[in-house]
């Protein structure tokens, strides 16, 4: 019981605690120096960011670009991610090599290459152009994620399902996807906070055409007005929370072993 306690304290101090200090600060801001007061909660910050020309349209662009890329991570990590795992082939280790190599490349010289061939196919200052230059940053996370996943189940299980006369697309329904919830977890949660905060790689694809939050958000760094910043911030914070959430109901409806703990439950 107590490391129970221990363990929700530790965790409301170093998650709950900030964000209720960015709302503070989002209505109060900085008091001035020698001033014992804190002065009067203020929704200016908020005022200022809502009056922002592209705001709500970039949070409309960034939310869209992220669910994508979160299909395209899910679709192309658990093909890969169950190749990886399962078959034996020469080049093996140096293909995964390579595929963790976007993680050591400089972003500018990964966007500015990729931008010459975006131009050729007329992807560039597009938002699919953005959403696929996305998966250079998320898609080696993805890949070993669901190689993990993948060998955590092992191939027994699978081949037992294929002598019952089991289907592929059965056998990703009803065993893959239900012992595969925690990877995709953990890949929908890291793949839509890195597609929101990715501001270089936009830029340069986007040219300016395909505005996010991200592109909104920085130019903003260089007020010292820390009441509009932290309103920033907290919608930062809470659009992958979100986003989470729903997507986490919508697999909890969809999944069939979490449709059966859910009846359990009942």
């Amino acid at each position: 019981m107590m490391k129970k306690t221990s363990f929700y304290s530790i965790s409301f101090i170093l998650f709950a605690f900030p964000l209720f200090f960015l709302v503070y600060k989002s209505f109060y801001g900085v008091a001035a120096w020698g001033s014992p007061a804190l002065g009067e909660p203020s929704v200016r910050a908020w005022e200022l960011l809502m009056n922002e020309g592209k705001f709500l349209n970039s949070v409309g662009v960034s939310v869209w670009i992220a669910v994508v890329v979160l299909g395209l991570n899910l679709l192309i990590g658990i093909t890969a991610g169950k190749v990886f795992s399962f078959s034996s082939f020469r080049g093996k280790a140096l293909m995964e090599a390579l595929m963790m190599l976007p993680l050591f490349i400089p972003v500018l010289v990964v966007a500015i290459g990729l931008h010459i061939t975006f131009i050729r196919y007329g992807l560039s200052d597009h938002w699919l152009g953005v959403a696929l230059v996305h998966l250079v940053p998320t898609i080696p996370y993805s890949i070993k994620m669901f190689k993990t996943g993948y060998e955590r189940i092992g191939s027994k299980l699978l081949e037992q399902s294929t002598i019952l006369g089991g289907s592929a697309i059965k056998r990703l329904y009803h065993i893959e996807l239900p012992l595969l919830l925690p990877s995709i977890r953990s890949v929908l949660f890291l793949t839509i906070v890195i597609s929101l905060s990715q501001y270089v790689l936009t830029a340069i694809i986007g040219g300016g055409n395909v505005v996010t939050l991200a592109m909104v958000y920085y130019p903003f760094t260089d007020t010292a007005d820390e009441a509009v910043m932290a309103a920033f911030s907290i919608v930062f914070a809470l659009i992958p929370l979100i986003l989470y959430i729903i997507i986490e109901g919508c697999l909890t409806f969809i999944l069939p072993y979490q449709q059966l703990r859910r009846r359990k439950r009942k």
